[in-house]
């Protein structure tokens, strides 16, 4: 579905990032994972055309990006986002909040955002203002809305890192039931090595702006590929579960 070709990000001026070359298959959940700073939301970016490269190549579909109309493009991708960025209005109309935009009948709308409201956990709070909920269910509401979209690729920039940890695996349960329902093609970044186990089926480990290693969580435990991913492994809490 994706493949990235000598890609270059630059930000200021300085490399941000640097992938030589990345293959995303449809229907896959690839984390993304590393250190503060590394490069793994410039990669988000990159895909969502919000960076446009200094060099190399991000082809979607068979196209390079800098061929696609930049609209048609946009209504290909969903971004979730670390805040839920909820607008002071109903659970209901922020979850169709996109639909509206792109014009969606009113009765469809509802229908899709009543499917997705009750897919993730918040159908009971539809009517309650974005104000009123928890950080667990914002960003359920925040995850409905990019759902309810029907994106071919869904993009997530660490959405649970502010939350308390009963949430957040209740939450990482809950997605990753629905990604392989629902066979969409994800690129999630987070610094947790746990949720990245759970979540996908492989993952890209981003240091000091290059991609150094993708593969299964334990093979990459097992066989790190050179001694910067060994100590970014090295500085991560021990877990059974790699």
């Amino acid at each position: 579905m994706i493949a990235i070709r000598d890609l270059l990000i630059q930000r200021n001026g300085l490399d941000a990032l640097r992938i030589d070359s990345l293959d995303i298959q449809r229907g896959e959940t690839l984390t993304v994972v590393g250190p503060n700073g590394a490069g793994k939301s410039t990669l988000l970016l990159a895909l969502a055309r919000l960076l446009r490269p200094s060099g190399g190549d991000i082809i979607y579909d068979g196209k390079s990006l800098k061929q696609w109309d930049e609209l048609e493009y946009r209504r290909k991708i969903s971004f979730v986002f670390q805040a839920p960025l909820l607008m002071d209005m109903t659970v209901e109309q922020n979850v169709a909040l996109g639909l509206k935009f792109r014009g969606t009948p009113k009765e469809e709308a509802r229908e899709r955002a009543g499917k997705w409201m009750k897919q993730l956990g918040v159908e009971s709070l539809s009517k309650r203002r974005a104000g009123q909920l928890s950080g667990g269910e914002a960003q359920r509401v925040s995850l409905a809305r990019a759902f309810v979209l029907d994106p071919e690729l869904l993009l997530l920039d660490e959405p649970f890192s502010a939350l308390d940890p009963p949430t957040r695996a209740k939450l990482i349960e809950d997605l990753s039931s629905l990604l392989k329902e629902d066979h969409r093609t994800a690129v999630f970044v987070t610094h947790n090595l746990n949720e990245a186990t759970k979540l996908s089926h492989r993952i890209a480990v981003i240091v000091g702006g290059m991609l150094r290693q993708v593969g299964p969580a334990r093979q990459i435990k097992a066989k790190p590929a050179d001694e910067a991913v060994a100590a970014f492994l090295q500085e991560l809490p021990h877990s059974p579960m790699i």
